[in-house]
């Protein structure tokens, strides 16, 4: 009896498992992150937006007086002193943080006080309700001018509105004075004789009554209680 060979079985292969299908959720996903990312660049971009030489348009009345009586002397400035000197004020023209027309610092008339400052200057906010305080003393002898420079027009207001600041601020985003004046920081205060001569710089820090009264008794003549 003849025995045929046995046939080797080859081995079967397993079924193929069909390909994993990519998760569809991801997509709503990268949607959501787009809007965001836009976003973001936007925040981003909103400070450099921001720095300009023009305070924005009014949201809220200003607390600030007008501008309009800078270039005007004081009611009762004394004359100007005979053999005075000093440097003009720098050739700039700021716009007024009330509207109106801007304000050419060479036609500004003295007596008086400008006071560079900004909301973020410790200093600056310690010593504002001093000047707002001799704004009042000096009784039409002299004019306090305020400069608001790099700073955020809301936060300037709400600073004037704090602390009862109102006289005439001017607005300088670009450091143009400070930058003029070749000072490197604030508070920066400048005396200004009647004749529009730069009389006195003082950058020795915060003022109070007593110092800003003294300053204007010994560089313009002007005597004020403190």
């Amino acid at each position: 009896m003849t025995h045929r060979p046995t046939a080797r079985r080859r081995p079967s292969r397993p079924a193929s498992r069909p390909a994993p299908r990519r998760s569809t959720a991801r997509r709503p996903l990268a949607a959501l992150l787009l809007p965001l990312a836009l976003l973001a660049a936007a925040c981003t971009a909103t400070p450099t937006e921001e720095r300009t030489t023009e305070p924005r348009r009014n949201t809220r009345p200003s607390p600030f007086a007008a501008c309009a009586t800078l270039t005007v002397p004081p009611p009762s400035a004394a004359p100007t002193p005979a053999g005075s000197g000093g440097a003009e004020l720098p050739e700039l023209t700021l716009p007024c943080f009330t509207g109106g027309d801007s304000v050419a610092l060479r036609d500004v008339r003295g007596p008086a006080v400008v006071n560079l400052w900004a909301s973020w200057c410790p200093p600056c906010r310690k010593e504002l309700p001093a000047f707002q305080r001799l704004s009042e003393r000096a009784d039409g002898r002299l004019q306090v001018i305020g400069v608001n420079t790099r700073d955020s027009r809301d936060a300037a207001q709400s600073i004037g509105e704090d602390f009862g600041v109102r006289f005439p601020v001017l607005f300088d985003q670009g450091e143009s004075l400070r930058r003029a004046l070749n000072r490197n920081a604030v508070p920066l205060t400048v005396l200004v004789g009647a004749d529009g001569r730069i009389r006195h710089v003082d950058t020795s820090g915060a003022l109070d009554d007593a110092r800003l009264a003294a300053l204007v008794r010994e560089h313009l003549g002007v005597v004020v209680p403190a």
